[in-house]
């Protein structure tokens, strides 16, 4: 059960809406190094509790340890549990493919575990292999946004899991964005998609393991959940103050900066006309087109002083995706200051930007932007050239009533 002290420490959350169109929790000091994850702190028992247990994961590269030693190999190599199943979600247990590429079955060379791919024909564990099992594990470093793909597989293993009477186990990692701040429209229900699998703002501050509280409950799932918890994590901890190792959960996050950029930038896969920087090694950061004046759009985005960030004009050449071969222009968003930083604030200002900069120029692909948005009013205000301060401040209120709503379910303060 939820700490009562906790919940209403949660519940004051609400009362702190920023100007910015974002909502902040209370104020705490950050963790040191002295953070456990999920896997650590099971890992640190010999998996006791596995034992005598068939065992499925669905895992990626950022299933480790902080001597990077995976999930997979720990659990192998410990004594009286059988690892029967591996489940890789989008981008593959080993994390080769790319973003939105179909994933293959496969073997996995190192422990001969048969590993079934849950982003290509099936999106679902299958039963015949769920049926073999008595626990599936899921231990993967999310990061906070919802479009990201991660918690929709989440999803769809505890839906499969409690059809087929298997125990769900969350190994709890960090929000390497930071737990306390939450931005950006709530998705409606009538945009659900696998990029926006539920209800939350687009980024959300929510841990695997209290989505998958929050889910469980609210989709009346009733999959028998345990989440491991983390030890010595703080909802305003920042990856960097956490001591572990950073590695990529997908092939265009490469950096906790990039990944903080992401939450906002994304929204730029949904312009046909615009790159956000696929193909080259900074994706999300760089930003543009072979038509835009980056110096002008970078001058006046500096003008508006957002908080925690600074623009650069910048030229670049994809290798694929958007513009591939062509020379864009545009710019290099720099993160000055995490915690100030609003991924989505910034986002809204960008797009506002360059559609009054150039008119005409932005061409949406509407369904796949409102997708990403989690609904179609923000791709309207911004055609109709609505003031991006009152775009953003029309989140306020859901904002609010979404961290009421999670405050029962959050693990850590």
């Amino acid at each position: 059960m939820f700490p009562h002290a906790a919940y209403q420490l949660a519940l004051l959350s609400a009362a702190f809406l920023l100007s910015a169109g974002s909502v902040t929790a209370a104020d705490v000091r950050p963790q040191g190094s002295g953070i456990r994850t999920g896997l650590e702190v099971a890992s640190a028992g010999g998996f006791k509790e596995l034992k005598g247990k068939k065992v499925g994961v669905v895992t990626n590269p950022t299933g480790v340890d902080r001597r990077l030693v995976s999930l997979i190999d720990l659990l192998a190599g410990a004594k009286g549990v059988e690892l029967k199943a591996i489940f890789g979600p989008e981008h593959g247990a080993r994390g080769a493919a790319a973003a939105g590429a179909k994933v293959a079955d496969a073997t996995d060379t190192a422990t001969g575990t048969p590993v079934y791919s849950l982003f290509g024909r099936n999106r679902s564990p299958a039963d015949e292999v769920l049926k073999r099992l008595d626990v599936i594990i899921f231990d993967i470093q999310d990061i906070g946004v919802r479009t990201y793909t991660y918690l929709a597989t989440l999803i769809k293993v505890m839906e499969a899991a409690a059809k087929n009477k298997v125990e769900v186990w969350v190994l709890d990692r960090p929000v390497p964005i930071g737990g306390e701040t939450v931005e950006g429209p709530l998705l409606s229900k009538s945009f659900e998609s696998f990029v926006g699998p539920h209800p939350l703002p687009l980024r959300h501050g929510l841990t695997a393991g209290e989505f998958a509280r929050l889910v469980n409950k609210e989709r009346k799932i009733g999959a028998r959940l345990k989440v491991i918890k983390m030890e010595g994590y703080t909802r305003r901890g920042w990856y960097g103050d956490s001591g572990l190792i950073w590695v990529a959960p997908s092939p265009n996050i490469p950096s906790v900066d990039t990944a903080l950029v992401y939450a906002g930038m994304v929204l730029v896969e949904g312009v046909e006309t615009l790159s956000e920087g696929r193909g080259t090694t900074r994706p999300f950061r760089l930003v543009g087109a072979p038509w835009l004046d980056g110096r002008r759009l970078a001058k006046t985005l500096n003008s508006l002083s957002l908080p925690g960030v600074l623009f650069r004009a910048a030229w670049f050449k994809p290798s694929f995706s958007k513009f591939s071969g062509e020379e864009c222009a545009g710019v290099e968003l720099h993160v000055t200051d995490s915690r100030a930083y609003r991924s989505v604030t910034v986002a809204v200002h960008l797009l506002s930007a360059i559609g009054k900069q150039h008119p005409g120029k932005l061409k949406f692909r509407e369904r796949a932007f409102d997708r990403l948005a989690g609904t179609d009013s923000l791709r309207k205000e911004l055609e109709a050239g609505q003031r991006p301060v009152v775009i953003i401040s029309g989140w306020k209120k859901e904002l609010a009533a979404f961290l009421k709503r999670r405050a029962p379910y959050l693990l850590y303060r």
